[in-house]
């Protein structure tokens, strides 16, 4: 599982963002965005987890004749990316939207929902400034408010969720989002906390749980609050559901000879993907039937063989990327599944 405080796209530069397989990503999207021409003329590339636009830099400045439609939930993270990329004008759109509203940020950028553009990539998980930004609650080793949305103007919090849910509804999202082995025994040591006064910091969380985790559990596996706080980030973000969504829309957005890139820190954003990926380059013909019917062959082929992973050279430049798993395939055929 991916730790927080150590997200792979954290370390510091200018922007406090180093991206990660940075040289894989163009290598495996640039066939696709050099399709109707060697710059990127005629192409377009959405950038569906925008985040301090170190990808999108990148291809934006490779590819002269690239069109980049960038996507953020945080408007903090576009203003970042607008100052980034500015100097690339009018080749820019940026849309305040999760990217399970990626349908509608292609209309709104003049694209269809359906075959429209050359190149899709998700960089998955907390951003750099999200975990740089101390009151943002992200990053257990900071005392902060006890907040953790990407989208500030999100209603629910992590305090709202620690100081109302139930201890079933609470050990469930732990034990759910964050696979803590010890997530009953924590949800009931927090209704009980609360109940003499709501937990408002991170530094309150944190302090209960090194009481709630044994001593030998906290001796291994990387700091005690690691899980809770995952838990908890993906609870209130609706991350897992919104991923559920996007990448079916991502798929069908794809031009036939388009590709998808994505990039997973953690198990659960992984198994998504891997599933929609099977599924996407699986055969539509019955399984009962001995040959292909026609119109009926797969829709995708895959890039990759299962998840790639960062090298050592890349892990040693930047520890971050240790958790990441990369999976990238081609459209091939028409048709919504």
């Amino acid at each position: 599982m991916t730790d927080p405080d150590s997200d792979p796209r954290s370390a510091p530069t200018d922007f406090g963002h180093v991206p990660v397989l940075l040289d894989r990503c163009v290598e495996l999207l640039t066939p696709a965005l050099t399709r109707h021409h060697p710059d990127g003329s005629g192409a377009v590339l959405v950038d569906a987890t925008l985040g301090a636009g170190g990808h999108a830099e990148r291809f934006l400045a490779t590819l002269p004749g690239l069109r980049l439609i960038g996507l953020d939930r945080d408007p903090s993270a576009l203003e970042i990316a607008r100052g980034r990329l500015v100097r690339f004008g009018d080749r820019v759109t940026l849309v305040h939207t999760r990217y399970d509203g990626l349908a509608l940020a292609l209309a709104e950028s003049g694209c269809t929902a359906s075959e429209s553009v050359d190149g899709v990539l998700f960089d998955l998980g907390v951003s750099s400034m999200q975990l740089d930004q101390a009151e943002r609650g992200f990053a257990y080793a900071k005392d902060a408010p006890l907040d953790m949305r990407m989208d500030p103007s999100s209603p629910l919090t992590a305090a709202d969720i620690v100081n109302t849910y139930d201890a079933r509804a609470l050990a469930d999202i732990l034990q759910r989002y964050g696979e803590e082995r010890f997530a009953r025994r924590i949800a009931e040591q927090i209704v009980r906390r609360r109940a003499r006064a709501p937990f408002t910091s991170t530094a309150d969380l944190v302090a209960l749980l090194y009481e709630a985790i044994p001593a030998p559990a906290r001796r291994t596996g990387g700091h005690p609050a690691k899980r809770t706080f995952q838990a908890l980030r993906i609870a209130v973000n609706d991350e897992l559901g919104s991923l559920r969504d996007a990448i079916p829309a991502a798929l069908d957005a794809l031009a036939v000879g388009g590709r998808i890139v994505v990039l997973a820190y953690q198990s659960l954003e992984d198994r998504i993907v891997k599933r929609a990926f099977a599924d996407a380059v699986a055969s539509r013909t019955p399984p009962e039937l001995p040959v292909e019917l026609p119109g009926h062959e797969p829709r995708f082929r895959s890039l990759t063989h299962g998840a790639e992973r960062a090298d050592a050279t890349e892990v040693e430049s930047n520890p971050r990327s240790a958790p990441v798993r990369l999976r990238a395939l081609q459209r091939v055929g028409t048709g919504e599944r």
